[in-house]
């Protein structure tokens, strides 16, 4: 049975513990405002800009284009979009369960954060690249990123690129989700960036008239690779978002589980201390009675 001052200095312990996953939880609620808003403010430009080209590729007509090439499918990349540090719940577990269901022998990965490049080598699959991203993700690291997508695809090392993502719905819910990059298939609402938000609505191509100067093949030609190089960074800011906000709800669970045990050890410290006291004074009278 541990002792009152084993009991103090656990109790000292689960305080110190406590007062770091607080400070943890406070920063990540301040990153994860930031985070959530640039998410948010992304959307609308995604939709408008799958709008325009909805629109182009209606009015292109047999317009074809490389990044619209599909082939049949022998090898495929995956770009997964992981975090640089732990402490975010169960949010890289999932992502990372998804990336696993791949075939090893066909797949070629390419990661965007620490944990995802530690799982691809810790599992032994093929990496044909690392890239890594700030807190606050630029657009230069999704063109990055992009863009070696792109050439793989462009050279005929893949056949089909795709990207998994943890897609931010909420504070409390973050999904792993997995999309088609490259070959560029119809541009739907879905293609906007992420699932399970009014972008899903289908596209009505044809309903809006624009006028494209030079033309709609090479508006649409100028516009894929931005079209790529946005939906990156748009998904890099929903993983970011998701993360802070996983992150948040992680360390505000471990300090109220924290101040949960701090109170069950204090019990146990006052009913151990009460029952030593207890026995003093049993002891004592005892003594005194047999002096008596």
């Amino acid at each position: 049975m541990p002792s009152t001052r084993d009991i103090r200095r656990r109790i000292k312990s689960v305080k110190n513990t406590a007062q770091i996953t607080k400070a943890m939880q406070m920063v990540a609620a301040s990153k994860m405002r930031k985070a959530q808003q640039a998410a948010l403010a992304g959307r609308p430009y995604a939709r408008l800009m799958n709008a325009v080209l909805a629109e182009v590729t209606f009015h292109a007509g047999d317009f074809t284009h490389p990044l619209m090439a599909a082939r049949e499918v022998r090898r495929r990349a995956l770009i997964v979009v992981s975090t640089d540090k732990g402490l975010c719940g169960a949010l890289n577990s999932n992502l990372l369960r998804e990336a696993a269901k791949l075939e090893r022998q066909t797949t070629v990965f390419i990661t965007a954060g620490r944990k995802a490049a530690q799982f691809i080598a810790r599992t032994r699959r093929q990496l044909a690249a690392e890239f890594s991203y700030h807190d606050t993700p630029a657009f230069g690291e999704a063109r990055a990123i992009a863009k070696f997508a792109r050439d793989l695809f462009l050279e005929g090392t893949v056949d089909q690129v795709e990207i998994l993502f943890t897609n931010f719905i909420s504070t409390l819910a973050q999904q792993p989700q997995m999309q088609v990059l490259l070959p560029i298939g119809e541009i739907t609402g879905v293609n906007a960036g992420v699932r399970g938000h009014p972008a899903d609505a289908v596209l009505l191509k044809g309903s809006t008239e624009f006028l494209f100067e030079p033309g709609p093949e090479e508006v649409l030609g100028e516009l894929l690779p931005h079209y790529l190089n946005f939906k990156v960074y748009q998904l890099l800011l929903e993983a970011k978002a998701s993360e802070h906000s996983a992150r948040m709800v992680a360390m505000k669970n471990a300090t109220d589980n924290a101040n949960q045990l701090i109170k069950d050890l204090t019990l146990d410290y006052n009913k151990l201390r009460q029952s030593n006291i207890t026995k003093e004074l049993l002891e004592i009278s005892s003594a005194a009675m047999a002096l008596g």
